[in-house]
């Protein structure tokens, strides 16, 4: 035999050994890794970017203009809901007094969670509200959004005791507010979510109408 080949019989051992493959497998995941931290650390900044120019969109549908001369989205106000989730609100200033306050809420429609953000004034009157994210029946449930009826334009100007709280549900339930022909489920869920927003707004006021530095 050769010294090639005796020396190519020794390596093809050597690489059959399970030492070499476990570092072999290491490597490979160090690589994915690296690259994973590449591509991450690349789209962090944008993606975030995105998501403040969506924000600030989802806000001014809500808020007029002239109601504020602040960044809204810039020093969010962190306070817990009635489970203790964390709700991040956002303070519309002008002058140094608090003149709209928007945050988002979560229904459950016939599909799943509906969420919305609503926008009310200091004294808890609704200034605007809109659906953000839904999977509800198209042609059925999806007339929550305000491109297919002005269904959800009807919260504007009302508050928790206009109508009484105990009129804030569907009319099927005994409530105010128009059902969905065929839907239900989907408007039911949006009113409760808004009454629960409005209920929130009332249970945090103080802390809500404090104009933080």
């Amino acid at each position: 035999m050769s010294a090639d080949a005796t020396v190519k019989t020794g390596l093809d051992k050597w690489l059959d050994r399970i030492p070499y493959q476990a570092v072999l497998l290491g490597v490979c995941a160090a690589i994915a890794a690296a690259l994973l931290v590449g591509v991450d650390n690349a789209t962090r900044e944008p993606i975030a970017q995105r998501k403040m120019e969506d924000l600030q969109a989802s806000l001014e549908q809500v808020v007029p203009h002239e109601l504020h001369d602040n960044n809204m989205v810039a020093k969010p106000l962190l306070l817990k809901d009635a489970s203790g989730k964390d709700v991040n609100v956002y303070q519309g200033t002008k002058a140094g007094k608090v003149t709209a306050l928007v945050w988002e809420t979560v229904g459950i429609g016939y599909a799943g969670e509906i969420r919305t953000i609503i926008a009310v004034d200091p004294e808890g009157k609704i200034l605007g509200t809109r659906v953000l994210a839904h999977k509800e029946t198209p042609g059925l449930g999806d007339k929550i959004e305000a491109a297919k009826s002005d269904w959800i334009s009807k919260f504007t100007g009302l508050s928790l005791g206009n109508p009484p709280e105990d009129q804030w549900k569907v009319k099927k339930d005994g409530g105010q507010f128009d059902q969905f022909s065929g839907a239900t489920i989907t408007p039911r869920g949006v009113v409760k979510s808004i009454r629960e927003a409005l209920q929130f707004f009332a249970a945090h006021k103080a802390d809500m109408l404090e104009v933080k530095p």
